[in-house]
């Protein structure tokens, strides 16, 4: 019998520069070094695993457990990884798998010594184009949105008319969608109503003639998780800096504070007080 072959990596490269990177800077200014390790937790689960990672709804709390962490702030964390692009936020949301182009290329040279003489065979979510793959890698498919797509759109239409229309609808869609991604920018991607709210409040500053920058709005993100991990506290504080005119956030007013537990609400009133 031939021996089994080996899926994921015993050891993958990890960049010196790593902590130089606007992104993890960010990540550990939002979350401290809880959310570094809990970044490094997931490569290391991916690579072990190959390239990617397929998780269910319940493996927030399953790693919660693991690290020792608060699964709420395993969410948050889980959130700016995909919102950033360290993980790929589509293949995320369609299939709920954890990969990125970096992961994949690193992941190529990884496996390029034992692959030149038993190529890897690829079977899905790939996405690296063509000529970014190793020849080594034998791709079945590239990754095409969903594993689970509809197998009778990949047919060829005998119909050069029907053909040509929906040729210009998907045009038409991409465009369309490229349009909104131009437009919209996602702060909150778990919740609807919180990301309205904070939507509402950056253009409120855009109103007072105080435009956030970006590095503006990661301070701004950070300031309120840090004051309270309650979404529905967070949109009644943004409520409150709009209402009055506020270009900053801050803790509830004493008509609101109530709505904050005692403890949530020292707490964030001390870390207020030391910034």
């Amino acid at each position: 019998m031939g021996a089994v072959r080996k899926k994921g990596l015993d050891y993958f490269s990890f960049d010196v520069k790593f902590f130089s990177d606007k992104k993890i800077k960010i990540l550990k200014s939002r979350y401290g070094i809880n959310g570094i390790i809990l970044y490094i937790y997931l490569l290391c689960e991916i690579y072990d695993n190959g390239y990617y990672l397929k998780i269910d709804n319940d493996y927030e709390y399953i790693i919660s457990d693991e690290l020792n962490l608060e699964s709420n702030l395993v969410k948050q964390v889980m959130n700016f990884l995909l919102e950033r692009s360290l993980f790929d936020n589509k293949l995320f949301q369609s299939d709920k798998v954890l990969t990125s182009a970096g992961i994949q290329k690193r992941f190529q040279l990884a496996v390029k010594t034992r692959a030149k003489k038993n190529p890897i065979i690829i079977d899905r979510f790939w996405l690296l184009e063509s000529e970014e793959t190793e020849p080594f890698i034998k791709v079945m498919h590239y990754y095409d949105n969903s594993e689970n797509s509809d197998d009778n759109s990949r047919n060829n239409s005998d119909n050069s008319e029907n053909k040509g229309i929906k040729e210009s609808k998907v045009k038409e869609s991409k465009v369309k969608e490229s349009k909104v991604k131009k437009e919209s920018v996602i702060y909150y991607p778990s919740d609807e109503k919180l990301n309205a709210a904070f939507a509402s409040y950056v253009e409120a500053r855009k109103q007072m003639k105080s435009p956030m920058t970006s590095h503006a709005v990661d301070l701004a993100i950070k300031k309120l998780d840090d004051m309270t991990s309650d979404n529905d506290i967070k949109i009644e504080i943004l409520e409150q800096s709009i209402i009055n005119g506020w270009k900053g956030i801050f803790p509830l007013n004493n008509a609101n504070k109530a709505k904050l537990t005692t403890q949530e609400y020292a707490d964030s009133l001390e870390r207020w007080a030391n910034e």
